[in-house]
């Protein structure tokens, strides 16, 4: 797929009329494991944001859709709580990539990228959390338009912002590329090491995963 702004935001109007509906719940292989090195080496033009200790001893990396209600779920009502207990404490690396399903998830991490790197979770959060009035308005691109009023955005820098042509050409690609590579089918879906989880996961569900491979001895980094 190869999509100009103009033909992005057409496909937004399309998605909304479609609602939430859209690639199923995630169905690829639960616990199946990936080769870390191609998981850690994201498609070509785009560059992960990290949050925590780029030498945790356990790497999470979740594909997330703005457009997903699952997704949302978990950035509102469980993701507060896992960076507390694992990302601050210095035992989980995270990384959020984006998994297009419709053109608003793109033009959402579009944003987020153009809000720069202290901003760029917060942008996130505040779709995720408004998810329910933005995915379904019949004027895709005005409602976007709200919500970044409220991040700071002006229409000019909304503007700007998605005219990054190779911004949405990557986020295309790392949807290919989590297909093909990974087996990925839908959202959320989360890599813990390269372990496969798939759906929805509630803290104890990850803290499962994640606490056996944090060593015993583990010493949180001093903060900066």
């Amino acid at each position: 797929m190869n999509f100009t702004r103009r033909d992005t935001l057409i496909l937004a109007a399309a998605a909304s009329a479609l609602g939430l509906c859209g690639v199923s719940a995630a169905n690829a292989a639960e616990g199946a494991m990936v080769d870390t090195a191609k998981l850690m080496a994201p498609a070509a033009g785009y560059v992960d944001h990290v949050m925590g200790n780029e030498n945790a001893p356990v790497t999470v990396i979740e594909y997330a859709a703005p457009t997903c209600p699952h997704c949302a779920a978990f950035a509102v009502n469980v993701l507060p709580s896992f960076i507390e207990k694992y990302v601050d404490t210095g035992k989980v690396r995270l990384i959020i990539r984006p998994f297009m399903r419709f053109a608003q998830d793109a033009a959402i991490f579009v944003l987020a990228d153009a809000s720069g790197p202290e901003n760029y979770h917060e942008v996130l959060q505040a779709y995720f959390k408004a998810q329910n009035v933005w995915a379904v308005s019949s004027t895709p691109l005005d409602a976007l338009f709200d919500v970044a009023k409220q991040l700071g955005f002006t229409r000019e820098s909304f503007d700007a912002a998605l005219t990054n042509q190779e911004l949405w050409t990557a986020i295309q690609a790392l949807r290919e590329q989590a297909i093909n590579d990974f087996g990925l089918t839908g959202t959320p879906t989360f890599y813990v090491n390269g372990k496969t989880l798939v759906g929805d996961k509630t803290l104890e569900e990850l803290a499962a995963e994640i606490d056996p491979l944090v060593p015993a001895d583990f010493v949180a980094p001093a903060a900066e």
